[in-house]
């Protein structure tokens, strides 16, 4: 079985110049801005420190631009610019991740059945999240092939009324707006014929800087002149709950300054905020934790995963459900801020779950 990684690459060019690949520059960036020290950044690398300190030199006499600030109190310090350099990175990795895994799965499975007869892959569809993320690390780790992708909530139950896939992973708001978007995603269903099971409740809220600067509690400080906002795209789970929330509250999406602007993923808009380049977003807690941005929830919501009946004795899918059951895994979505496992992972009727 082969297993495909797919990574973006920085190249910058100017027209004297041919194109200079930064993930070097980048990586050492990354790391002295952790431990604030180019020794252990090189360390972390395994380059020699000679080595290291000539591929940042290169890059400042190439543009012009210094990236390092050294002084004998505080040790190595990035510049601004570098520091432009390291969340521009983040942003990059959280936006395209997602994305990339997605493609190498399906090149993945393309090569195995080229090389092999074995046909029988489990199809996964899913919004992004942490617990899909953890649950589809261990799929892959089994012994039986897998193949996902990462989409909205609608468009991944779409797929799965259309047959483009075997397992959709999909939330629901927990509480009055329930319904609503139980309705609205009826017409990709046929619950009687599925089953669905939960994998946990997650809260969403407002992500915000550290420290939350500019007081924003409620999303009716959205429409306030001194916010902007990022989003989630069009059709994701989460955009549709945000949607809800304004109506509710009778807000004018024209008035909210970054509305229109979106990322694919919880971590992207965490990045896009702890960049500097909006003041808030709605998502999960997770993502908000990871880049150490404050987070006010909103709202909890149920993640299931839902299958068609007469896929449930296919082995792959089988051996997902034992995953699911299996403690170590509860534990670890347990772990993960902003997640909870509150009910056993058994199959259960989707028209009984849902109320259709």
């Amino acid at each position: 079985m082969f297993k495909f990684s797919i990574r973006p690459e920085w190249l910058i060019s100017s027209k004297n110049r041919a194109p200079i690949s930064l993930p070097a520059v980048i990586g050492l960036l990354t790391e002295i801005d952790r431990t604030g020290n180019l020794a252990a950044a090189c360390k972390s690398h395994d380059l020699s420190y000679r080595h290291a300190w000539g591929i940042l030199r290169k890059f400042e006499e190439e543009f012009g631009v210094p990236l390092l600030i050294t002084s004998r109190r505080k040790g190595t310090e990035l510049t601004p610019f570098a520091q432009k350099l390291i969340w521009a990175n983040k942003r990059i990795q959280a936006r395209l991740e997602p994305t990339l895994q997605s493609l190498a799965s399906e090149l993945e499975r393309e090569i195995e059945s080229a090389l092999s007869s074995q046909q029988n892959v489990l199809r996964i569809h899913a919004s992004h999240g942490f617990a899909v993320a953890a649950l589809i690390k261990r799929l892959e780790q089994s012994s039986n092939p897998i193949e996902f992708k990462y989409e909205g909530s609608g468009e991944a139950l779409n797929s799965l009324s259309k047959g483009g896939c075997d397992v959709v992973g999909f939330h629901i708001p927990i509480g009055p707006l329930r319904e609503i978007v139980i309705n609205q995603y009826a017409k990709y269903l046929n619950p009687k014929e599925q089953q669905i099971i939960p994998l946990a409740v997650r809260t969403q809220g407002i992500i915000t800087a550290p420290g939350n600067p500019k007081q924003i509690l409620t999303i009716k400080d959205f429409v306030r002149p001194d916010i902007s906002i990022v989003n989630r795209q069009l059709y994701s789970g989460t955009r549709t709950l945000l949607d809800l929330l304004l109506k509710n509250e009778e807000i004018d999406t024209s008035k909210i300054r970054g509305y229109e602007n979106s990322e694919f993923t919880h971590a992207a808009v965490a990045a896009y905020i702890a960049s500097g380049m909006a003041d808030a977003g709605f998502g999960i807690e997770t993502g908000a934790r990871q880049f150490g941005l404050d987070f006010q929830p909103i709202a909890t919501e149920d993640y299931y995963m839902i299958f068609n009946k007469s896929s449930a004795n296919q082995p792959a899918l089988v051996n997902m459900v034992a995953i699911m059951q299996d403690a170590s895994f509860v534990s670890e979505i347990n772990q993960i801020v902003g997640y909870v496992c509150e009910r056993p992972s058994e199959a259960i009727s989707a028209a009984v779950e849902l109320g259709l």
